[in-house]
């Protein structure tokens, strides 16, 4: 399970408005007939259009100002090992949504008229997508960038010779881009990955926007709060403040295997994860202690998540983690780093 928090920007300016982002996020349903259109849904209701969603979003904003973001997207992307447990992706990831959404708004240390924050003094929609494309982010672009640099450059020397600015074998030049094409390290049905390719498997995930400000829109809630619970003074009155980010990437797990009754590996959890980038040594002796069976499944999923390539000589599982922990760890701090806030 993969979660980022991330407060929309449009370059160094948060949006004004929430117009673009519903209308990215509705980029899917083009072409769709209308019985496989995937809508907007909230806590209470389905079939919200994209035109109300901008209209809640945007009408919600009371006193923010311009530097302040008026909105936040949560995306939520579970593994395919996760996403296994599911009997119907959308119905089941839509449960799962409102689910997660009350682990959301108990992970604030604020209070509204003297009690805890509720489901229903949110302002959130959120929306099921199927289909993910590769990214000049990904890994596997990034691994195959030499690759693809050579390719083009030995295009544009066939376009030379084709228009009379240079001479060369057009055929050996073919043949070299073909063996490259071959030798990139990351394939996908016979072809190497390119950015923009559609992602193969299940690639089911959820984004979720949701208003910086209350459903009575006039209480600021910031889940990107640098405070995880604390109390200040305002106006002769102490105010609770803090959003616990560790509470709610846990608890998001948690509501996860209790839903679908899923059985998390170690290196699944979000704490393992934690503890890879902060206390590596703690993570690595925890690792070799699983049993057999669950260490090796931890392996798998290490290697599948996107960071080494597991070398292909017959060598112990201790070895293949000493050689591949430094990369790891060092695609880790790139993830967690990747967004404002995430995991």
């Amino acid at each position: 399970m993969y979660i980022t928090i991330t407060p929309q920007k449009l370059g160094t300016n948060y949006s004004q408005s929430s117009a673009d982002f519903v209308g990215y996020l509705e980029k899917e349903n083009q072409g769709l007939e209308q019985q496989d259109i995937e809508h907007f849904f909230n806590q209470y209701g389905d079939e919200i259009s994209a035109e109300e969603v901008v209209k809640e979003i945007d009408g919600n904003t009371a006193k923010l100002k311009k530097k302040e973001p008026k909105f936040y997207s949560i995306t939520v992307s579970p593994s395919k090992y996760e996403l296994r447990k599911l009997q119907n992706n959308s119905q089941d990831l839509k449960t799962y949504t409102r689910e997660l959404m009350k682990d959301y708004v108990a992970s604030f240390n604020r209070e509204i008229n003297g009690r805890p924050i509720s489901i229903n003094d949110i302002k959130y929609y959120a929306k099921i997508e199927h289909q993910r494309t590769f990214k000049g982010t990904d890994f596997q672009i990034k691994e195959n960038q030499p690759f693809a640099t050579k390719i083009l450059q030995l295009k544009t020397d066939i376009r030379n010779i084709q228009e009379g600015r240079a001479e060369g074998n057009i055929r050996k030049l073919q043949k070299e881009i073909a063996k490259l094409e071959r030798q990139a390290p990351h394939q996908q049905n016979g072809k190497r990955i390119v950015q923009g390719m559609l992602k193969e498997g299940n690639q089911s995930h959820i984004h979720i926007i949701v208003s910086r400000k209350d459903a009575s829109n006039s209480i600021s809630l910031s889940p990107g709060s640098k405070h995880k619970a604390s109390e200040v003074e305002m106006h002769g009155k102490n105010v609770k403040r803090g959003f616990d980010r560790d509470k709610f990437f846990e608890n998001a797990e948690k509501t996860f295997d209790k839903t679908f009754g899923y059985k998390r590996n170690f290196a699944e959890t979000y704490k393992a994860r934690k503890d890879f980038v902060k206390n590596p040594k703690l993570y690595f002796a925890a690792l070799m202690k699983l049993p057999a069976n669950q260490r090796a499944l931890a392996f798998k999923m290490m290697t599948k998540t996107g960071l080494p390539i597991v070398p292909s000589i017959p060598i112990t599982q201790a070895q293949i983690a000493l050689r591949v922990f430094k990369r790891l760890r060092r695609g880790a701090e790139i993830a967690i780093k990747s967004s404002s806030i995430g995991i």
